[in-house]
């Protein structure tokens, strides 16, 4: 899920690893033209900053040039935080323009879908584009490594995605803005292409870790059909009304699922709490009494209400999972998509479920 924010006012932003790689790059592109190296290096940004890096490592021989830049990522708790962004440079032939290879602890493209096609180093268009902005019209070839890249990668997505062997190389602005709903919402975008570029039929957008392996289980998904949508429901069923595939399964928590019940499509607690006199309303239409709704109404925690229902027997969760799939169907209406919802508690147990029946489960 995604995490609470500071207030914003008191974070620090930081530089992308795009944009490390991109001043590595132009601090070894000089030093091989001039014989020394920018210290610090300076790059325009695609938004018009120039920030100056300092070089952690340089090396200047056989006709190789290579500089090193320690990523600063501002208080985003980025995994690549502290990295050691490493590029080498050395002349290309004439007319071969400026190419890329992947270093060590830079992973490869293994899936189609990505904007890279397979086969290619994990280094993104935007930050391809800010290296040749940055050297001009030269002949170069540029590797880009990150050192212990291969073992940072694992805690990442991309094994999911099918970048293999090590981190990308990403950042379209060079600008990490702390805690940006912006790099969660484009991970979820890369995952439903990647589904898409697999030819897999069926999606799911999982809330939390305990969904996501509760959802896996359900509905017997691969690896490469579980998208981390985190409280972002809203922004994976945009993207999916606009990239549709035949089927979508939305799952999370009781407290989750509940406010996507009730209307909101953007999860995080900053945007508001369940409301339990509408939960309460709708345990009195299952068949309620007062002193339920009572209780449900007074409940500290969702799952608390869930709780109270369960015991008098009523079908709360399934209540609650068809309302929240009114909801997700009127976002992807006119798609033609299949849609279901399923409501798991911090154990995996399935609580509640509305849509199309599971298929291909395992036993």
């Amino acid at each position: 899920m995604a995490p609470d924010l500071p207030p914003k006012e008191t974070l620090r932003r930081g530089w992308t690893t795009g944009a490390c790689a991109t001043a590595a790059a132009r601090a070894a592109w000089l030093a091989l033209r001039d014989g020394h190296f920018p210290d610090p290096v300076e790059i325009l940004l695609p938004g018009g900053e120039r920030p100056a890096f300092v070089l952690a490592e340089s090396r200047l021989a056989d006709g190789v040039a290579m500089a090193a830049i320690v990523k600063d990522a501002g208080d985003d708790p980025d995994v690549t935080h502290g990295a050691l962004v490493r590029v080498w440079v050395r002349r290309g032939p004439p007319g071969a323009g400026i190419t890329f290879a992947a270093g060590p602890g830079v992973g490869t493209v293994t899936l189609p879908g990505l904007p890279l096609p397979v086969g290619e180093p994990a280094i993104n268009p935007g930050p391809r584009g800010m290296i040749r902005a940055a050297l001009g019209a030269v002949d170069a070839a540029v590797t880009i490594g990150i050192d212990d890249g291969e073992r940072i990668a694992l805690r990442t997505m991309n094994g999911r995605l099918g970048i293999l062997g090590g981190l990308s190389v990403l950042g379209t602005t060079g600008v990490v803005v702390p805690y940006s709903c912006a790099a969660w919402i484009h991970s979820i975008h890369r995952g439903v292409d990647v589904a898409r570029g697999t030819g897999l039929t069926h999606v799911a957008g999982a809330t939390g870790d305990a969904s996501e392996r509760a959802v896996a289980a359900f509905h017997a998904l691969p690896e490469q059909a579980l998208i981390d949508m985190g409280d972002f429901v809203g922004g994976m069923l945009k993207y999916l009304r606009a990239h549709p595939v035949p089927r979508v399964t939305v799952a999370g928590g009781i407290a989750k699922i509940t406010k996507l019940a009730q209307g909101r499509l953007d999860l995080h607690s900053r945007r508001g709490v369940v409301d339990m006199a509408a939960l309460s309303a709708l345990a009195r239409d299952l068949g309620g009494d007062d002193a339920l709704a009572g209780r449900i109404a007074q409940a500290n925690t969702t799952p608390e209400a869930f709780a109270h229902a369960t015991a008098a027997g009523l079908a709360l969760g399934d209540a609650v999972a068809t309302r929240a799939l009114g909801v997700a169907e009127a976002v992807v209406e006119g798609t033609g998509m299949a849609l279901d919802v399923a409501i798991f508690d911090r154990d995996g147990a399935l609580i509640g479920h509305a849509g199309s029946p599971p298929r291909n489960r395992r036993t």
